[in-house]
């Protein structure tokens, strides 16, 4: 299901068919390191993750982690969306993009896009955002786009330290 378009990229819900990308973004070394390494080695624990993740989400929410591709030739480059985590109190933006597609503007666009659907869509007053200490890239993109960092969290009693975002969004009239 289409969510969005921006300039370059389409915005969709994932699917059970995208197993085969979702495996490789979720294997990728600068996942691991800067999200964590999901365990997923399969296609079908891909499949089963989107079913279970992703899928349940947007069914039960309206929202979820998306699927971003090119919109002139539909290759799929990374993801982007909105998730509600039970260690955290509301909605958090969440992006990641396979090495190829790094450092061009895409995410920054593609979370652009997800921001102004948070707040002209879905009505989301506020928005939290998360990630690790040494992830330098994600830190400058948060701040770019008008989160402010807030504190240092523990989302899980192993996590040494979680930076934590958050960004007041006002619903247009």
């Amino acid at each position: 299901m289409k969510i969005l378009e921006t300039a370059r990229l389409a915005l969709r819900t994932v699917e059970a068919a995208d197993a085969p990308f979702y495996l490789e973004i979720v294997n990728d070394p600068g996942f691991i390191a800067n999200i964590g390494d999901r365990g997923i080695r399969t296609l079908e624990a891909a499949r089963l993750h989107i079913e279970n993740g992703p899928v349940k989400m947007q069914e039960t929410l309206g929202h979820a982690i998306w699927l971003v591709a090119l919109k002139d030739s539909g290759v799929a480059i990374g993801m982007c969306g909105l998730i509600k985590r039970e260690t955290l109190p509301t909605i958090d933006i969440g992006y990641a993009f396979l090495p190829a597609w790094r450092g061009q503007g895409y995410a920054l666009e593609a979370a652009e896009g997800v921001l102004a659907y948070a707040r002209d869509t879905l009505g989301v007053a506020r928005l939290l955002a998360i990630t690790s200490p040494h992830n330098t890239a994600s830190s400058a993109l948060l701040e770019k786009l008008g989160l402010r960092f807030e504190k240092i969290v523990h989302l899980t009693p192993e996590d040494p330290g979680t930076r934590l975002y958050t960004m007041e969004l006002c619903a247009t009239a």
